[in-house]
């Protein structure tokens, strides 16, 4: 019984050492072929936003999610995908997020109208308050002290 316990306990104090030896391998830099290759990759990359981090881009990211899916950019870049295929295959796998400028479509265009929406309220709402303020017929205030 004793062994067996030991046995556990010493697997169990080894998984996560592994587990980091995993991580660090994926940590490795990549290597690319060319000057041109590396410079699509990183064009590429910070196009596209990382799922996990959710303020970086994909280039910036140090999740081990991001590492995965800069292996895997550069793996469909390789395969001699276009930018855009590439693009398709990841909106596809984590939806519209992953863009940093998502496409213009009929789901999306409060995102690419609502900021200029938003303004042209604001706008009418501080015409009212103005209008409300002056009573009609009277001269706006020129500046003068009566």
């Amino acid at each position: 019984m004793m062994r067996w316990l030991l046995a556990v306990l010493l697997w169990v104090a080894t998984v996560p050492a592994s587990a980091q030896a995993n991580q660090q391998a994926d940590a490795a830099p990549l290597q690319f072929r060319d000057a041109a290759e590396e410079t699509r990759f990183h064009a590429l990359a910070s196009e596209l936003r990382c799922v996990m981090c959710q303020n970086q881009s994909l280039a910036d990211s140090n999740a081990l999610i991001a590492l995965e899916l800069r292996r895997e950019v550069l793996d469909l870049m390789r395969e001699g995908k276009r930018d855009g295929e590439i693009k398709d295959f990841l909106v596809q796998r984590y939806g519209e997020f992953v863009l940093y400028q998502p496409r213009v479509a009929g789901r999306t265009w409060l995102l690419w109208l609502g900021p200029a929406l938003l303004l042209l309220a604001g706008a009418g709402v501080v015409t009212a308050i103005v209008r409300k303020r002056t009573p009609p017929g009277l001269p706006a205030d020129d500046g003068q002290e009566w």
